[in-house]
């Protein structure tokens, strides 16, 4: 494993440095004879030291490690190409507000994680946030550039420019649903794994009716993932990457019918899902101050305090080995939203992805510094992994714990969801036996991701997209955790309102461009 990772760092560090080595002056502190050169065979003047910073998502880490490793990386980094590294965290409360807020100030960020289907790239793309990559990338991201397919490159464009490197090249599954307890299941007479709502409302009112002090869901009301659950559960629809706030109001109608704009808020799908919610909230299966609620669900269930917590399967995955030693026995279970009706389409390669921003003042090397965190594998490494020896050891090609692990004390990571890379993976030894039989079992049902190439231009309806998320973002939230009253009458207002905001006028723009959307892919094939 090591020789083979040895061998690709140094065949990194020759692409890089071509034939000739880096420009510098007299007074450089770099000395690195592996600093990149043109791929026109020129020099890359890299005798000024510049520190890149790198937008991520999340809480900045506190127990000291993400400091530690930061300085090793960025010791490599000054000496390959003169450049430090750093993080800019933005955290996860109100972290959608912030996020668009920085994009949208003009700061002069480096690197910036993105993603088509949860980060409003399209709509910052269109703001003027990032800088077309087309000229860019074969200088100063040559592998990155030759590894990315074009037909990949063609999905992160924007009016024809590149405008992000897509993490295109790792195996991951964020379909949504509910990890929720194995053992208690069983204890309530849920024997079979759960694929609908009715039988997780059976689990659901087992824990409230058999487990003292257990909050069933201990969800918050900043979170709208179950109606998009709902949708993907009871419905063909398939989101569509237009942003209208807390939840997906636009849909095509199907894999079948995808050039044909739905909107599942309109009919039956979302009164029913309403009545199930005032249901669920009568029962008492979350607090009753959900709305103002702003704690930790999955904290809460590794604490053993609640039963249920949605997300995707990777954090499924993760969560199933955690909960296996903080609670054992629990038998941590995966509900997929897609299980119900087998509505399963595949990842967008853009659901990951880095951009540079529009007034970066170092955008060449930038690009260079994400070239060896994605290609060099030491670098790969110690961002993804940590310290080798503190946060894991190698054993027989596969990653594990060291012994005597603490993860309060050695806990490590970056959230680097921008350029994952599979050849640079070291797999990881604790892995969940039940990981490969359940992607075998997504493998099987899904329809392959059709809106990649879709760029919603919103140009004609901002003011109405505006105040659409308004309406999301005052009423929804009511709605979604059975607080408005009568649902049926809650829905109403709630669509009267959309009405009122220009929704309709939206619905038209938006099949109108679908329509365009057919032609092209038709014109292509």
């Amino acid at each position: 494993m090591f020789k083979k990772k040895k061998a690709l760092s140094i065949a990194l560090a020759a692409t890089l440095a071509v034939s000739l080595t880096a420009c510098t002056s007299s007074n450089s502190t770099s000395s690195d004879s592996t600093a990149p050169a043109t791929a026109a065979g020129g020099k890359i003047d890299t005798s000024e030291f510049q520190t890149i910073s790198y937008v991520m998502l999340g809480d900045k880490p506190k127990n000291g490690q993400f400091e530690k490793v930061m300085e090793k990386l960025n010791a490599i980094l000054k000496q390959k190409v003169n450049a430090k590294l750093e993080i800019k965290w933005v955290e996860w409360a109100d972290w959608q507000t912030k996020y668009n807020l920085l994009l949208a100030s003009g700061e002069p960020v480096d690197l910036i994680t993105v993603a088509t289907d949860w980060l409003d790239t399209w709509q910052n793309a269109q703001k003027g946030a990032f800088q077309p990559l087309d000229k860019l990338l074969p200088t100063y991201a040559p592998i990155t550039w030759k590894e990315v397919p074009p037909e990949n490159w063609a999905e992160t464009k924007y009016k024809n420019q590149i405008m992000l490197i897509p993490e295109d090249h790792y195996t991951q599954w964020v379909n949504h649903g509910f990890q929720y307890r194995g053992d208690w299941a069983k204890e309530f007479g849920i024997t079979s794994p759960i694929t609908d709502w009715k039988t997780l409302e059976k689990y659901l009112q087992g824990v409230k009716d058999k487990k003292p002090g257990v909050v069933p869901w201990d969800t918050n009301g900043t979170s709208g993932g179950n109606i998009g659950g709902y949708i993907n559960s009871y419905t063909d629809a398939i989101e569509l990457p237009i942003n209208t706030g807390l939840f997906a109001l636009i849909y095509g109608k199907s894999f079948n019918d995808k050039y044909k704009a739905y909107s599942p808020f309109l009919d039956d799908t979302f009164v029913d899902f309403a009545k199930m919610m005032k249901s669920w909230g009568d029962k008492g299966f979350w607090r009753e101050d959900v709305l103002n609620y702003k704690g930790d669900n999955r904290a809460e269930m590794e604490a053993g305090k609640t039963s249920v917590d949605q997300h995707h399967t990777q954090t499924y995955l993760g969560e199933r080995i955690k909960m296996d030693k903080l609670q054992p026995g629990s038998d941590l279970q995966f509900f997929p939203f897609s299980a119900t009706k087998n509505n399963l389409v595949s990842m967008s390669i853009t659901h990951g992805g880095t951009s540079i921003g529009a007034k970066s003042k170092h955008p060449e090397r930038a690009l260079m510094v994400y070239e060896l965190i994605r290609q060099d594998p030491e670098i790969y490494r110690l961002m993804n992994y940590g310290l080798e020896g503190v946060q894991y050891v190698v054993k027989d090609g596969k990653r594990y714990r060291p012994d005597g692990y603490d993860v309060q004390r050695d806990d490590f990571y970056s959230n680097f969801w921008g350029g994952r890379i599979d050849k640079n993976e070291i797999p990881n030894g604790e892995d969940w036996a039940g990981k490969g039989a359940l992607y075998a079992s997504y493998d099987k049902i899904k329809k392959a991701y059709p809106y990649g190439r879709f760029v919603f231009d919103k140009a004609s309806v901002t003011n109405e997209l505006t105040a659409i998320t308004q309406v999301v973002g005052s009423k929804g939230p009511a709605i979604l955790y059975g607080k408005a009253g009568d649902p049926v009458k809650a829905v109403e207002d709630f669509r009267a309102s959309l009405k009122a905001a220009g929704f309709d006028k939206v619905m038209t723009e938006v099949q109108k461009q679908l329509d365009e959307f057919k032609k092209m892919v038709e014109s292509t094939k």
